[in-house]
């Protein structure tokens, strides 16, 4: 457990300050074909301090929590900042502030399990696909849990605990046909402990039985043809695109650093159905699956609205960056580990919902894609991105047709967001990867699903 409190250290405060003690809880399990191969448990924790002298940054950190550990820490991160400042000009950058004290704790209030049933539950999920997925060649079961605890303390006053868990399960199953493995990955879970998240093995089973049914149809399924095709993306492929090739675009570092957002602030970048929002820690009344209240350097935590009604809006920033451009905040700025600064950093990407219902966009397509879940994804500066499709079908006079194997999709973002002609009606939040930028973050991505066009590769 890490100190929830940490007034009492402010004495030691010469200059402007960021105080942060932290642990990172991990828990991995991983089963391949009903053996076990990885049973780890990890904790990280420690402490650290930034300081700011006339616009310089200085940085410390220790492993160590003890009284007169955390006051070395400031006293080092101070005389950091002070030979930084000692040896430049001074920058006339003034850091803005929106204070707060928050208290936000998302553990689980039910018994906590052992290792060995956590084991007894993934076993018996083993056991049922074994049991009842008879084409498969292979399969894989992996548990990952994550519990981020965090207490800082501002010299301007802002405090915050959080304890953010997150929990996840992830199935791969193998299947070959004429002698080519043919596979697919799902993840099931979210925002919580294990205790919270699952409940039953059975509870599973539902949407073992579904990837196994998609798995058999791409297993005998078609190639997709080559060039730019009408698709629908589906939510899981949509937050990937808003995260990857728009939002990392729009972080004022990366803007700084020549970013194509830099000269497309108030200009169109979208069809008018496209709303983009970053959102803080609630969204559509419940709470976002990575939910921030406060960010690491001290600022209450708001929604940025990064694309509104297809119009580029406002970069995400942290305080020295809003400090350059003169934005405002909205608690941008996330570090992973007590070691790391923080960075500007997305929380919970998503398009806003639309008003089609996804049967309807279906039927309006008469030869093009159904693109589902995505494995992977790169984006540049420029907006222009690659990312693989493990699932999808083909769509044939309005109808879903034959499964269609692996592809890759490509091209610039906003031209793609720019050929945006339906959005539909619900939103599908998925938090099962990490981020990273120079360091691993939980993130939450998601959306509706969007009909657009895409460049299909070839076989």
């Amino acid at each position: 457990m890490i100190p929830k409190d940490l007034k009492q250290y402010t004495s030691f405060f010469k200059e402007y300050t960021e105080l942060r003690a932290q642990e990172n809880r991990s828990n991995q399990i991983a089963i391949i074909n009903g053996d076990i191969v990885t049973n780890i448990k990890r904790s990280n924790s420690g402490i650290s301090a930034r300081v700011n002298k006339d616009g310089y940054w200085g940085f410390a950190s220790n492993p160590l929590m003890q009284d007169n550990e955390v006051q070395k820490v400031i006293e080092r991160a101070t005389g950091n900042a002070g030979f930084l400042s000692s040896r430049g000009k001074k920058k006339d950058i003034k850091l803005p502030a929106r204070n707060g004290n928050f208290q936000n704790d998302f553990s689980t209030h039910n018994s906590l399990q052992s290792q060995s049933q956590i084991i007894d539950f993934i076993m018996k999920l083993d056991e049922y696909i074994k049991t009842n997925c008879k084409e498969l060649s292979s399969r894989v079961i992996a548990l990952k849990t994550l519990d981020m605890e965090k207490s800082l303390l501002t010299s301007e006053g802002s405090t915050s605990y959080s304890l953010i868990p997150k929990s996840f399960i992830y199935i791969g199953m193998t299947i070959t046909n004429d002698g080519a493995p043919i596979e697919l990955w799902g993840n099931f879970g979210g925002l919580g402990q294990f205790e919270d998240v699952f409940k039953l093995p059975e509870g599973l089973f539902g949407e073992i039985d579904e990837q196994y049914k998609h798995l058999q149809a791409k297993a005998y399924g078609i190639y997709a043809k080559a060039g730019i095709q009408e698709v629908i993306l589906d939510a899981n492929i949509t937050g990937v695109l808003a995260h990857e090739a728009i939002g990392h675009t729009t972080e004022a570092d990366l803007v700084l650093g020549g970013s194509v957002a830099g000269d497309l602030l108030n200009k169109p970048v979208a069809s008018e159905l496209i709303t983009l929002v970053d959102f803080a820690n609630t969204a559509f009344g419940k709470p976002c699956p990575v939910p921030v209240f406060m960010d690491d350097e001290g600022t209450t935590a708001e929604d940025c609205v990064i694309i509104e009604s297809g119009v580029l809006k406002r970069f995400m920033h942290n305080k020295e960056s809003a400090g350059i451009f003169r934005h405002e905040l909205a608690g941008n700025a996330r570090a992973f580990e007590y070691s790391d600064e923080p960075l500007i950093r997305m929380r919970n990407t998503a398009i806003l919902p639309g008003k089609s219902k996804l049967d309807e966009m279906i039927a309006s397509i008469d030869d093009g894609y159904y693109l589902m879940k995505s494995s992977n994804g790169e984006a540049d500066f420029t907006s222009e991105f690659m990312f693989g499709i493990v699932q999808g079908y083909e769509i044939k006079n309005g109808k879903i047709g034959k499964a269609i194997r692996d592809i890759t999709i490509s091209g610039v973002a906003i031209d793609v967001l720019k050929s945006v002609t339906m959005v539909s009606d619900n939103v599908v939040w998925d938090c099962a990867g990490m981020c990273g930028k120079k360091q691993f973050i939980p993130v939450g991505m998601g959306g509706p699903a969007i009909k657009c066009k895409v460049n299909i590769g070839g076989k």
